[in-house]
């Protein structure tokens, strides 16, 4: 080896060179890749496997049960950094590399980022076909990892070590870069990971990656300061990209000044403090009262960093203004160009701010602000009367499990969730108190998110009280990660609602007329019919059998006591609870389209198409 490079295999050399990499905004630096997660068979084993032994001192490693919730994890850490740091993943070939795709394509949707190291097939194919190998009959490059193209923002398979140089560092590129981030694929075959080469010294120096703050372009911004003069009725709609800029602050101090009120996105939530004056909670199908009614008669909607999903536009039917019109605040020209929107291309914090400047003076109508706060007041009775309880001996309903967990958190906790009916309920009802302290997954809606990303909220905030509220689905599709969470002394706690069955599917196929079928776990009769008896299944002594503590309330009562005992123990825990199935929170105050079948033999599809004729003829193209 010469003074100017370093003999090392290839796997070894990005397992260095990661750990080498920074990023750094508003004078604050964060490494990159704090960690990887891994799972190890043949395809990997030798190559980034033996790497990560090599470079124990530099590199942690954490050890998975299953590669789609090491992804989740990851994703998880991200999130909880805004998006400043970042973990790898690595797997396998074949099924484990497989399993990353549903953990890539959320990463990917919600714009956080995470690098994922697949094994790969022998680039010499000294060896084919090999083990766990799929043959393509006419495309030989083929491997199961291009399952992972689709969803990644970059994808590239290193065929010789060379290639690692410009591959790693247009990996680390996209990852630190506010407007193209998501999932990075780097494939890996096993071959080239354990081939050695002399790398320039260079490749191995600290390295930093700027985190940019675009400023709006100055005729962007004069014609949204005309707009925002011209509104009568303005509303803003935030997103995840106020969480993801830290435009918290500036966000306030913009709604402080002009008075506009703030409906938020799933991933938005928290952007105000749920007490502010404007703050008018969940938009869209899953939002609050006052915000969809203001939402309806808006003639200016301001969406800073948000995609416009078909929950926050109630599928196009919501922003029924005949003369609304929209104003974007974006950092990618993608999402901010949606809904034939003027446009802010920029950082959040950045053109919240310099919008604020240039309105010096502007503020909405005081006959507008009293109309919102009236508003929020009284959706602020409806989510006292969800929360409220009775007899604190009975059985609790899901919207109490909220109200119980409501009074235990304080304002650093973080709250996670993803599918099922419990997000809509939160959406509606959860009291953010802190930016942080509501992390929903929503972009896709991924069941068997919720303890593997609490896992990766938990590394990133140490000594941070971490939730997660999983129903009986999601956990019975991805408990493993409770081992990890023992294993790294993680006091993750976790609140399993037990309902036998899928609630949200289940309400959803109640409306769209396939009465409810394949939604209940019961048993089945001998004759093949299903019962309405609850299968004995015990997901309590299933956690307890993972080495959680397990904490069993079977009223309002005992539940309070449980959560206050997780909350203080420094153990993983899980609390346990079967609630009343029957549905407490306040109906959906906007559609979502789900197509019903045109024709049926069936009264309740009949019925369920006449209704979704009836909702979709209010659907509008914003053009």
């Amino acid at each position: 080896m010469s003074a100017t490079t370093r003999r090392l295999t290839t796997a070894q050399a990005l397992v260095r060179f990661l750990s080498a990499q920074y990023t750094e905004r508003d004078g604050v630096r964060r490494r990159l890749i704090a960690g990887t997660w891994g799972i190890f068979g043949h395809g990997n084993v030798a190559g980034v496997g033996q790497a990560l032994v090599e470079y124990a001192d530099v590199m942690p490693y954490h050890q998975g049960r299953n590669e789609q919730a090491m992804v989740h994890a990851a994703v998880g850490h991200a999130r909880q950094l805004n998006r400043l740091s970042a973990q790898a993943v690595t797997t396998s070939i074949g099924p484990g590399a497989t399993n990353l795709v549903t953990g890539a394509a959320l990463a990917t949707i919600n714009r956080l980022p995470v690098l994922l190291l697949p094994g790969d097939y022998f680039a010499s194919r000294v060896a084919d076909p090999l083990l766990q190998q799929l043959e393509h009959p006419v495309e030989a490059d083929v491997s199961v990892n291009d399952t992972l193209r689709p969803v990644s923002r970059y994808f590239d398979r290193v065929t010789r070590p060379e290639a690692l140089i410009p591959s790693a560092l247009n990996a680390v590129r996209v990852l630190a870069d506010p407007a193209e981030t998501g999932a990075v694929t780097l494939a890996l075959p096993q071959d080239v990971q354990a081939e050695a080469y002399d790398w320039p010294e260079e490749f191995f120096a600290d390295r930093v990656w700027s985190v940019r703050r675009p400023a709006p372009d100055p005729a962007e911004l004069a014609a949204a300061v005309a707009a925002v003069r011209a509104a009568r009725r303005p509303l803003v709609v935030a997103g995840g990209g106020i969480h993801h800029s830290e435009a918290e602050e500036a966000l306030r101090a913009f709604v402080d000044a002009t008075g506009i009120p703030v409906a938020s996105t799933q991933a938005g939530k928290g952007s105000l403090r749920h007490d502010h004056p404007a703050d008018l909670g969940g938009i869209g199908h899953t939002g609050t009262a006052v915000s969809d009614e203001l939402a309806r008669t808006a003639d200016l909607v301001i969406g800073v960093g948000t995609r416009y999903s078909d929950f926050t536009t109630a599928s196009g039917t919501l922003f029924q203004n005949p003369d609304v019109r929209f104003l974007n605040l974006n950092i990618t020209g993608f999402d901010a160009h949606k809904l034939a929107a003027r446009t802010l291309v920029c950082d959040a914090r950045t053109g919240l701010e310099q919008l604020a400047g240039a309105l010096a003076g502007h503020r909405v109508e005081p006959s507008y602000e009293a109309e919102y706060r009236s508003g929020k007041e009284r959706w602020d009775r409806v989510v006292e009367a969800a929360y409220h309880v009775a007899d604190d001996t009975a059985v609790p309903t899901q919207t109490q499990v909220l109200g119980a967990l409501d009074a235990v958190v304080g304002d650093e906790d973080v709250v996670i969730n993803a599918a099922g009916s419990l997000p809509g309920d939160l959406h509606k009802l959860w009291r953010a108190r802190s930016p942080r302290q509501y992390h929903l997954e929503y972009g896709y809606s991924c069941m068997g998110y919720e303890i593997p990303a609490a896992l990766g909220v938990q590394q990133a905030a140490p000594g941070t009280p971490v939730w997660a509220l999983v129903g009986d689905g999601t956990y019975l599709m991805n408990p493993t990660e409770i081992v990890t969470a023992v294993q790294e002394n993680l006091p993750v706690n976790l609140v399993l609602v037990q309902n036998h069955g899928y609630a949200s599917i289940g309400g959803l196929s109640e409306s769209v007329g396939a009465e409810r079928f394949g939604t209940a776990y019961r048993h089945r009769a001998a004759d093949g019919t299903f019962t309405g008896a609850p299968l004995p299944v015990d997901l309590a002594a299933n956690a307890a059998s993972l080495g959680m503590d397990v904490l069993r309330a079977r009223t309002v009562r005992e539940l309070r006591s449980a959560l206050a005992e997780a909350r203080a123990s420094g153990r993983p825990t899980c609390v346990y609870v079967e609630t009343d199935p029957a549905p407490t929170a306040p109906p959906a105050e906007a559609w979502w389209d789900v197509p019903v079948a045109e024709v049926s033999a069936r009264e309740a599809a009949v019925e369920a198409r006449a209704r979704y004729d009836s909702e979709v003829a209010g659907r509008r193209r914003h053009l």
